[in-house]
């Protein structure tokens, strides 16, 4: 199995020291073998996408090459490969799907443009730097099939997030907001009926630190297999 990491890789980002071995404790629980290769942003060209079984966008913003990642995300989205977003990543399919399916061009991060006029990935009010919360995760969503629960607990390392006022945008859509903190803010997205698409404000990979398998990045995997 092929794991495409796709990030500007930084060995003093701790979520990037994290998920390599978050994938190592995942695939041991799966015995099975898993190849990860990590390329920079500006290593990618997204007319020539490599092989790969799933992608992992992984956090650490701002990318250098932020349009490669939604051109990245896109091609997983269209062409039903496991994707999953954590951070960043999951900042980016948001803005992804805002684009290229809602038709909103002008959806942004103000972390990459502060000028844009559809600020879809706002500065979060209290930033989230190295601190857990609490999490609602809707029981009949893919995350809460995953989980199996409706409440948990996830570490983050993040300044930004999607805005509560676009939140709208993508009712009747297939993209679903499914997990929430306790301000009612998003903090988990995915594609129901996509064979696994999942993005999370938190940083999953985390557990791995702790020496602890995480669902969502298990669940990515068998996606794969």
């Amino acid at each position: 199995m092929k794991i495409l990491l796709l990030g500007d890789y930084d060995p003093a980002v701790v979520a990037h020291q994290a998920i390599p071995r978050a994938i190592d404790l995942a695939a041991q629980t799966l015995a099975t073998e898993v190849g990860q290769t990590w390329l920079r942003t500006a290593e990618l060209n997204p007319q020539s996408m490599p092989e790969f079984d799933a992608l992992w966008c992984v956090p650490f913003s701002p990318y250098e090459k932020p349009e490669v990642v939604i051109a990245a995300i896109k091609f997983v989205r269209e062409n039903d490969i496991p994707f999953l977003g954590t951070c960043a990543g999951y900042q980016h399919a948001v803005i992804e799907f805002a684009r290229n399916v809602l038709g909103f061009e002008s959806a942004a991060s103000l972390e990459d443009d502060p000028d844009t006029p559809m600020p879809m990935i706002a500065p979060l009010t209290c930033k989230l730097y190295d601190q857990a919360e609490a999490i609602n995760i809707e029981r009949s969503s893919g995350a809460g099939e995953i989980y199996q629960a409706e409440r948990v607990l996830e570490e983050y390392h993040c300044g930004f997030g999607v805005s509560r006022d676009f939140v709208q945008v993508f009712e009747n859509s297939q993209f679903r907001f499914s997990g929430y903190d306790d301000n009612g803010d998003p903090r988990i997205c995915e594609i129901p009926g996509h064979r696994f698409f999942i993005g999370t404000a938190f940083q999953p990979e985390r557990s791995a630190l702790k020496q602890r398998v995480h669902p969502l990045i298990t669940a990515f995997l068998m996606a794969a297999l």
